[in-house]
């Protein structure tokens, strides 16, 4: 045993000494990268790192952090209610719309793939400016109007389904469906112009020699040469997805109010912004983010596992 660990050390020792010689023989590429990772420390790890140590204090900004311990995540879990109606509206979002948005965007890069260049082009945009939501929320604000006047109101009052207007962003009963609905809309960003990317970066060569082996249609063609050419596409799109799923934040705030009526439409973001910026509680605000980030970064991490298999 004692001469299994010598040995050990001394493969690490090794193995440092000749990471330290690369390193050396490289170090003008790591001055390259100097301010690029300079950036990144400053404004992501340093970040996350601060909210992990302020998410076990009380810190309310005026005064210096005071330790907690896991005091703030008990509170969370066992007596905050609120946040409990958070995160299960965050998961019903993030179930329904997450798979719902990923689905549709790939399907509608695929088939614009399909189109004569210029109508492709004007497609993409058109797709993807309601990702933009700067007239979003003004339609179906308009569309769900709580009077007789809105679009939606006015027709089930003509087909005399209902016989007064219903407030459709007071009501617990459609304010998630509706923001779901609005979210869903909005779900052709970031993702949908990664899948038109690779799509477009498919080599025509390998759905050749796919046909010659036996690829007999579209969707064998989908499957067996198109999702394993596009990988990191896919995975680049399921990232996003999900981090859109379970940041939604101005969608529920805008169209319903803060708060909203019974916290129908808290979410777990809305519930980090009510304790940060409306009651300065920073230490529970980073506690809820810490929450958070490892729910996202679970969930990533199994999507990623599952999308690797495409093809397989």
């Amino acid at each position: 045993m004692k001469d299994f660990f010598t040995n050990y050390i001394k493969l690490k020792r090794h193995n440092f000494s000749v990471a330290l010689k690369k390193a050396k023989m490289a170090k003008m590429c790591y001055l390259f990268l100097l301010p690029y990772a300079i950036v990144f420390a400053m404004f992501f790890i340093y970040p996350v790192v601060a909210s992990i140590y302020y998410s076990f204090t009380y810190f309310n900004i005026l005064e210096s952090p005071r330790f907690l311990g896991l005091s703030n995540y008990i509170s969370l879990i066992l007596e905050d209610d609120i946040f409990l109606i958070g995160i299960k509206n965050t998961f019903m979002i993030a179930v329904i719309t997450g798979p719902l948005g990923y689905i549709a965007s790939f399907l509608f890069a695929w088939l614009i793939n399909e189109l004569p260049r210029m109508v492709r082009s004007i497609a993409v945009v058109i797709f993807y400016a309601p990702s933009l939501a700067g007239t979003c929320y003004a339609i179906f604000s308009i569309v769900f109007r709580g009077d007789a006047y809105g679009m939606v109101n006015s027709r089930l009052i003509e087909m005399g389904l209902i016989d007064s207007p219903i407030l459709f962003f007071i009501n617990p009963t459609y304010m998630l469906p509706i923001c779901m609905l609005v979210i869903l809309w909005m779900s052709l960003g970031a993702g949908f112009l990664s899948f038109v990317a690779g799509l477009q970066g498919v080599d025509p060569a390998q759905i050749e020699a796919g046909m010659i082996d036996g690829v007999k249609n579209r969707w064998q063609e989908l499957w067996y040469i198109t999702l394993p050419s596009m990988k990191p596409m896919l995975v680049f799109g399921a990232v996003m997805t999900i981090t859109s799923s379970f940041n939604v934040c101005d969608v529920t705030m805008t169209l319903c109010g803060y708060p909203s009526t019974d916290y129908a439409a808290r979410t777990i973001v809305t519930h980090l912004f009510d304790y940060g910026y409306s009651r300065f509680e920073m230490g529970y605000a980073c506690a809820i983010a810490v929450i958070l980030f490892l729910i996202m970064v679970v969930t990533n991490k199994a999507i990623q596992s599952l999308i690797r298999r495409v093809g397989t």
